[in-house]
């Protein structure tokens, strides 16, 4: 039995980096390993959050520990953590890296641990270059980076931007399936359960809104559409399911320039975790327009519901998504967005779900797991 402990966002926390770190823990717990979670009490000051809350109003889960002890921005405690974790002794830390923020505070902690001489650290990065660049950026990722042993990514666009940091061991792992929001439900007790009409196609956008996802070339997209005959046949309506991560007053100028109020189904605020599976049951397909991407974890969450997916071509999207096969790939342009939706009601369902649920079998946490356990060999 190994001691693991898993550094990052979790309960009380939301979101997609608290949800897979407590799915993580539980991939240990059923290799018979014990893990613990080391999370913030405060994970982001004001100015760097842009949603409502950072705080879950679900339940703690009652089947991992959780310890709430980091201060992102306080040095002091950054050396109090890492000393407890370097008298601890876990055999390996594994650290989330989403934000170069992080990296001081992240950094600091590792420098600590790592003087018990025992504790291998391996760094799962979800980005090494952010989205958004900030002052700092750099300097604080080498600062994280260098005492770190063994590096995981999630997309070959990672790779490529951490081998610009560090030549540790470094293995690409596809993001596991999001498989603990529950199972799939009818398509029709789904949009009951929303409140949407059972009778009319329906396309998901679902996730957290921010510039490089996209969703206003999705607008543009639902706006070509608005004028093909095919479209007013089909009845199709777009699913927004997400909470606004920027000022959603741009978005809703351009829905009304547009002339798509009758076209949009909107549900800005942020979905619990009891509420997911709703919403990805009452999809037809799961459409992620993006501007640029590492990896998404809206991708293996479409794979667990088995609901094909529109990719953009851009990022490791079409690594994840073979076109023909998964879903399709577009370019991130509205008029290739509007002609694939088109394809793929086309194509129906029918046509993908069986290569659809062969690919997914890819998405494993064991998979994870043992890579993790290898590097820290």
């Amino acid at each position: 039995m190994l001691k693991v402990v898993i550094i990052g966002p979790a309960h009380p926390l939301r979101g997609g980096l608290a949800s897979f770190d407590e799915r993580l823990a539980r991939a240990f717990q059923q290799q018979g390993d014990k893990a613990t979670i080391y999370t913030f009490s405060l994970q982001y000051p004001n100015f760097l959050f842009p949603g409502t809350t950072q705080y879950s109003s679900e339940p703690a889960p009652a089947d991992i520990n959780i310890k709430v002890c980091i201060n992102s921005v306080n040095p002091l405690n950054w050396i109090s953590v890492g000393n407890e974790l370097k008298q601890l002794r876990p055999d390996i830390v594994v650290v989330r890296y989403w934000l170069p923020f992080m990296g001081p505070c992240l950094g600091t902690i590792l420098r600590h641990v790592k003087k018990n001489g025992h504790t291998k650290i391996v760094a799962i990065a979800d980005n090494v270059i952010p989205h958004e660049k900030r002052a700092g950026d750099k300097q604080f990722t080498q600062y994280f980076v260098k005492p770190v042993d063994a590096f995981i990514t999630m997309s070959e666009k990672v790779m490529t931007d951490l081998k610009t940091f560090s030549h540790k061991p470094a293995k690409q792992v596809v993001h596991p399936l999001y498989d603990n929001f529950g199972e799939r439900v009818d398509k029709v007790t789904a949009r009951r359960h929303l409140g949407i009409n059972p009778n009319q196609n329906i396309i998901l956008f679902f996730g957290f809104i921010r510039k490089y996802k996209g969703l206003d070339l999705l607008f543009e997209a639902m706006s070509h559409l608005k004028n093909d005959p095919r479209y007013q046949t089909l009845n199709i309506k777009l699913l927004v399911a997400g909470e606004f991560y920027e000022d959603r007053k741009i978005y809703d100028g351009l829905v009304q320039n547009l002339g798509i109020v009758n076209e949009l189904i909107l549900r800005t605020d942020f979905i619990a975790d009891s509420e997911v599976k709703y919403y990805l049951s009452a999809a037809d397909f799961v459409i992620q327009p993006y501007r640029n991407a590492t990896q998404s974890g809206v991708t293996p969450l479409a794979y667990h519901f088995e609901k094909p997916m529109l990719v953009t071509n851009v990022g490791g999207l079409p690594d994840l998504v073979p076109d023909g096969k998964a879903g399709l790939v577009c370019e991130p342009e509205p008029s290739s967005i509007a002609s694939h939706i088109l394809k793929l009601y086309e194509l129906g369902e029918d046509h993908f779900l069986p290569q659809l649920r062969d690919e997914k079998k890819k998405y494993s946490w064991s998979v994870l797991v043992n890579s993790i356990k290898d590097l820290a060999k």
